[in-house]
């Protein structure tokens, strides 16, 4: 009997000391609903350093987009630049022109073309990189050679038709203008040596093509008048051919 009663004190004792001690864990602010606050805390931390991590990113792609945009847009506004200048260029030689005879206009308006563009690549020498001194010197020695050609098709032009009847095509200034035609045409090969190696855009990889272009069909044009100068014989150019060895 006596057993049971103290077995029964010690039962009562352990159960009332863990009883005790669950209380004190479920009030304590260290171990009971602090830790549910500290990791809801954690985690909106952890999402406050996402989202600022993702706005940092689409800041500098916002960044990197506007400055290539910014860089485009000086190259177009280089190029509208260049292409109004040559549009006034284009204006001034019409208006040179109206001044002129009919044989003078009629040089100046095959020759244009290529003097506009020789003034292209002059105003374009800005924008294609370390090739514009170089293409700027192939110009300006084109703008030479514009200034002998036209001469010599002036003197062609002009020239008395009655003695053109009999002495036949003046052969000094045709092969005058052959010399003249071949030059350029190394030239234009070197201009298109130097597009090649222009690091440009591709906009302005075009105008220079189309500038060479244009180059090209004036030489053929002069290749093909010379050979029809030195082809007209006239009636006695034999005879004055003969005089003039």
């Amino acid at each position: 009997m006596k057993r049971l009663i103290v077995i029964s004190l010690v039962l009562i004792v352990f159960g009332s000391v863990v009883f005790a001690q669950g209380q004190q864990e479920s009030n304590n602010p260290a171990t009971g609903t602090m830790n549910f606050e500290q990791n809801q805390q954690g985690q909106g931390t952890g999402q406050g350093l996402q989202i600022q991590t993702e706005q940092q990113t689409q800041n500098q792609g916002e960044g990197g987009q506007l400055m290539i945009t910014q860089q485009q847009q000086v190259t177009a506004g280089q190029i509208n630049e260049v292409k109004q200048a040559i549009q006034q260029r284009q204006q001034e030689m019409n208006q040179e022109m109206q001044s002129m005879g009919k044989t003078e206009q009629k040089v100046y308006q095959n020759q244009n073309q290529v003097r506009l563009a020789v003034h292209s690549l002059l105003e374009m020498k800005d924008m294609i990189g370390g090739i514009g001194p170089k293409v700027s010197q192939i110009a300006q020695e084109f703008d030479n050679s514009i200034q002998a050609t036209i001469r010599a098709e002036e003197k062609i032009q002009t020239r008395n038709r009655v003695v053109r009847f009999f002495a036949g095509g003046d052969q000094g200034l045709a092969e005058l203008m052959e010399q003249e035609v071949n030059i350029n045409r190394e030239r234009i090969q070197q201009l298109n040596q130097l597009r090649e190696q222009c690091d440009c855009d591709e906009q302005v990889k075009a105008m220079l093509q189309e500038q060479i272009q244009n180059m090209e069909q004036e030489q053929n044009r002069l290749q093909q008048l010379a050979q029809n100068e030195k082809q007209y014989g006239g009636l006695f150019g034999w005879l004055f051919r003969w005089f003039q060895r």
